[in-house]
């Protein structure tokens, strides 16, 4: 039986086409894990950056409601302006309370001290008791827009703690997936790698 050779040459051409078909066919296999792993960091990233959009949608949704009272009491106190023997000087202290109010109002971190968020509301509660009997004595206002702008703030007042109830929803599945994810997140860098958890509304929440 005739012995086919082959030449040294060849024999190292054909090692090396086998090695490189299989390092393309690994490398998509590789390709083709990573993106369907929902474990890495692209993957972790995305979820979280969905997250963090919720907590921002539910913190925004709630300072343009607050700030929203704070521009209906404006008008209301503008309102009242008009009427005959009305205290001006007494309006203008209201109107001063009310602008300061922004500059006063907590932030998604220094709501951490619990101390801030009590001050703000005391602060806001106070005006509005304040408002109400200038406002609408006996009940009364004295004109239509008033009494408009009176419902107006209390339906807003009374939203409060609703907004306040979706940010902590939100707040805690975004510190639920930075405890879990943390690792991944911080192998991103920039942004990622010094996340912290943040804070709550809830007195004792985890």
């Amino acid at each position: 039986m005739a012995k086919i050779l082959i030449s040294p040459v060849k024999t190292l051409a054909v090692a090396l086409l086998l090695l490189a078909a299989c390092a393309a066919s690994c490398k998509r296999d590789g390709a083709k894990s990573a993106s369907l792993n929902p474990a890495s960091a692209a993957a972790v990233k995305a979820q979280f950056d969905i997250l963090q959009d919720s907590v921002d949608v539910k913190w925004r949704n709630m300072t343009e409601s607050d700030d929203q009272k704070i521009g209906v009491t404006r008008l209301l106190l503008r309102e009242l302006k008009t009427q005959p023997g009305i205290n001006a000087a007494q309006l203008q202290a209201l109107d001063r309370a009310n602008t300061r109010l922004k500059t006063r109002r907590y932030t998604q971190q220094t709501m951490a001290s619990s101390d801030l968020i009590d001050q703000y509301d005391s602060a806001q509660d106070s005006l509005l008791q304040a408002v109400y009997p200038v406002a609408a004595p006996n009940g009364q206002a004295p004109t239509e827009n008033a009494r408009n702008f009176v419902e107006g703030i209390q339906q807003l007042d009374a939203g409060v703690v609703a907004f306040r109830v979706q940010y902590d929803n939100a707040v805690h599945q975004y510190n639920d997936y930075l405890k879990l994810h943390q690792a991944e997140l911080q192998s991103l860098g920039g942004k990622y790698a010094t996340l912290k958890p943040l804070p709550f509304f809830t007195i004792g929440a985890q």
